[in-house]
């Protein structure tokens, strides 16, 4: 469907913005404007503002922006046209006609519509009659209560050939077949209902609407589970069971958490968890993930501890790698081995897995344990085999980034798990805990203290370049104390040498640089003493050039952020963060380059 920007306008127009995104987020009134934790990423302090005059919302934080329109297809995952019409119903406005093809196509959909309504009608009505009654004991043993079994729709298809047509015969026998309630044999007998002697589950559109059914076997027979087939209303492959219904509960929660069957979605609702999905008996597909990522931009995987769950998990992470980003990647809760989320749950497990929901595992420690875990880690063909694996699973990531630091993160994982000896590792380790341990350094600091075991080996430069290296922000006390004793030692004892730094050092009670230079992801050139000393001094003083220009433009994307917090009640908005998000965008790209350079740096020598 064609729509006409001045359509498009007055929809705007009439529509109030913060009454649509109050629905989905508590606003707070803030002057002329509302403000809120922003419904795109995770955050403790409110930087989603919302104005009402201007007709858009914008996150200082992520930088989300957008109007009523796009706010319901990135919220709930909603089509274009979708959104559109569900703002026009609540505005009053008749949507525009279609053009008789599209409005030919538009008129069979919500036929097919109504059929799919009357089926998941009559399959409730089968439940809570008497034919249903072995299905509701079923329900019953399974602890799902009444109200549950209403919010679900659930029903029952009772074991007859054409009590379906029977019930829906104010609707012809090819909108049946067309709907995929009616099956026809290629024998060329007579059409049969496809869900028989089944408990059955509504599949619903993001709208709410029932597009198709699946149906799970009562008693003996297979399959376990049968899905309706693809028809015009419904794509297994782009359909995501509950997700009508969760997706208003994720964004509460921050999170979205994907299971493998409906029963696993209906157990975990019923336990509190209400932004629980499934994918439809398949792999997880791109366009699945895809509706995922519009949620949460780390969607949780609780698949069965079994190996065929286990599996099922990584099916998945091979569909998701070429998309995997910054933004975009998967986490896991790793479950025992032989149970599902309502195994646990009915064995009054729900605080467990409420724990496991609040600390999922992160894609690269998923992949590690997984592929860890297929050999034998005596063998070093097998070794050999599992880093090849890794690499590869590195590789298949189609963001520069994300590749390169998830290829670090493997090669760390395995150098640690196969290249020490125990007593090695230990000894490493405690080394580093004296000085507060090296794993909690961030950003840049890892560098400031890879520059500083660079100027403990080559002491000149810290003369040379003393006054870069004394305007360096420094977080860490003990890497601030650290550089504090370089430069004064540097200016006290002309004749400082390397011997001289690690009796200060020690004097100090910090580590010494034999110890420090194997750890983690060092690999500067100035960390060897094969390297050439006039090759280790030009890498050092520009790794450490290279950080100071970085902390400059810190400094100034602080400056465009308080530019842009200003700039929310200017009458000159869009103008002002046009031109700040460019500035943002030239400094992130900029900073950027330096990390690139700092890592290439880092990785001369490796």
């Amino acid at each position: 469907m064609s729509l006409s920007p001045a359509f498009l306008d007055e929809l705007r127009m009439r529509t109030t913005l913060s009454s649509v995104i109050s629905r989905h987020t508590k606003l707070q009134k803030a002057g002329r404007e509302w403000k809120a934790c922003c419904p795109f990423h995770k955050e403790k302090t409110p930087s989603f503002t919302v104005n009402d005059e201007k007709g858009f919302y914008h996150c200082f934080g992520c930088g989300a922006h957008g109007d009523a329109i796009s706010f319901l297809t990135e919220t709930r995952g909603l089509p274009f046209i979708d959104a559109v019409k569900e703002l026009a119903e609540n505005a009053g406005m008749q949507m525009p006609a279609p053009d008789p093809r599209a409005r030919e196509r538009q008129e069979k959909s919500a036929s097919l519509r109504d059929v799919m309504e009357a089926a998941a009608n009559w399959y409730v009505e089968q439940l809570n009659s008497p034919a249903g009654a072995e299905t509701g004991a079923y329900l019953d043993q399974r602890g799902i209560t009444q109200e549950t079994r209403r919010a679900f729709g659930l029903g029952f298809a009772p074991d007859a050939r054409g009590k379906l047509e029977d019930a829906l015969k104010q609707f012809p026998r090819d909108m049946l077949i067309e709907a995929g309630l009616i099956a026809v044999p290629d024998d060329g007998r007579s059409p049969y209902d496809r869900f028989r002697s089944r408990l059955m589950f509504p599949i619903r559109d993001p709208r709410g609407r029932v597009i198709a059914f699946s149906g799970r076997i009562i008693g003996d027979g297979k399959p376990k589970y049968l899905n309706s087939p693809d028809t015009p209303l419904f794509d297994k492959g782009r359909t995501i069971y509950n997700f009508d219904r969760a997706s208003p509960a994720a964004r509460d929660a921050k999170r979205i958490i994907v299971v493998e069957g409906q029963m696993d979605v209906i157990a975990l609702d019923q336990a509190g968890f209400g932004e629980a999905v499934a994918p439809l008996g398949t792999a997880v597909t791109e366009h699945q993930l895809a509706l995922l990522w519009r949620i949460d931009e780390a969607p949780i995987f609780c698949f069965d501890g079994d190996a065929a769950g286990q599996k099922a998990a990584m099916r998945a992470v091979d569909r998701a790698m070429p998309a995997i980003r910054p933004d975009r990647t998967l986490t896991f809760v790793q479950l025992p081995a032989g149970q599902d989320p309502d195994d646990i749950i009915r064995s009054g497990g729900t605080d467990m897995l409420r724990e496991q929901f609040a600390r999922p595992l992160g894609l690269d420690a998923f992949l590690w344990r997984y592929e860890a875990r297929q050999i034998d880690p005596k063998s070093p063909t097998a070794r050999a085999k599992l880093k090849t694996r890794m690499d590869a699973l590195a590789n298949a990531i189609g963001d520069p980034a994300m590749r390169q630091e998830f290829g670090r993160e493997f090669r760390q994982r395995f150098w640690d798990t196969f290249g020490w000896k125990k007593k090695e590792v230990d000894f490493v380790r405690d080394a580093m805990a004296a000085t507060a341990g090296r794993n909690r350094l961030q950003g840049l600091d890892i560098y400031v203290r890879a520059i500083l075991l660079g100027l403990s080996r080559y002491p000149a430069v810290v003369k040379s370049r003393a006054d870069q290296i004394q305007a360096l922000v420094i977080a860490e006390p003990l890497l601030a104390r650290w550089r504090d004793l370089l430069v004064g030692a540097a200016f006290e004892r002309p004749d400082l040498d390397e011997d001289m730094i690690e009796t200060i050092l020690a004097n100090a009670e910090l580590e010494s640089a034999e110890k420090r230079h194997s750890w983690r992801d060092l690999g500067f050139s100035f960390f060897y003493r094969k390297t050439e000393t006039d090759v280790a001094i030009r890498d050092l003083e520009a790794a450490i050039e290279t950080i100071a220009r970085s902390q400059e433009l810190d400094q100034n994307l602080e400056a465009v952020r308080a530019n842009l917090e200003q700039a929310a009640d200017s009458e000159d908005f869009e103008g002002v963060w046009n031109r700040e998000s460019e500035r943002r965008k030239q400094l992130m790209a900029e900073k950027q380059r330096l990390h690139d350079e700092l890592e290439s740096l880092g990785e001369a020598a490796a």
